[in-house]
């Protein structure tokens, strides 16, 4: 579990985003990760595949898309008290010109998260400036079980 949390949590932000355009949900992809990571194991001559079960004992202290997505709102809130010059604000708030491809249109990062914060029931663009409120929501929404 120790090398999990330092070492793959930075690439799952891009992994469960790419997952969520290919429409696999999020146990699904929380088992795929440490699939990856503890499977399969050599016992008694053979090699035997956990079972879902023995995954989710595991990991019974932390779910990694909640994690991800507390991470996300965490992001959010930096964002929106970074100053106006920088580059990663003038890209959060740009708009984009220009039609899009026929079809749905894709899931904006904003949206997903805003529809997180929406869940939780929180105003977040009253409470974003206060740190100390943020960090609570932050807290909040890796405890929550709906997200």
């Amino acid at each position: 579990m120790h090398v999990f949390r330092h070492f793959y949590r930075r690439h799952l932000r891009y992994l469960f985003n790419t997952c969520k355009e290919r429409k696999i949900s999020s146990a699904n992809f929380e088992r795929k990760i440490f699939r990856r990571i503890y499977d399969p194991k050599y016992e008694h001559g053979e090699w035997k595949s956990g079972t879902n079960r023995e995954l989710e004992e595991m990991n019974k202290e932390e779910n990694i898309v909640k994690w991800i997505k507390g991470q996300r709102i965490s992001w959010l809130g930096h964002l929106e008290r970074m100053e106006e010059d920088r580059m990663p604000k003038k890209i959060f708030t740009q708009k984009l010109e220009g039609t899009r491809r026929r079809g749905r249109p894709r899931k904006r990062w904003k949206e997903e998260v805003e529809r997180d914060l929406q869940v939780l029931g929180v105003r977040w663009r009253e409470l974003v400036t206060d740190r100390k409120k943020w960090k609570d929501i932050v807290r909040q929404a890796k405890a929550h079980s709906g997200l």
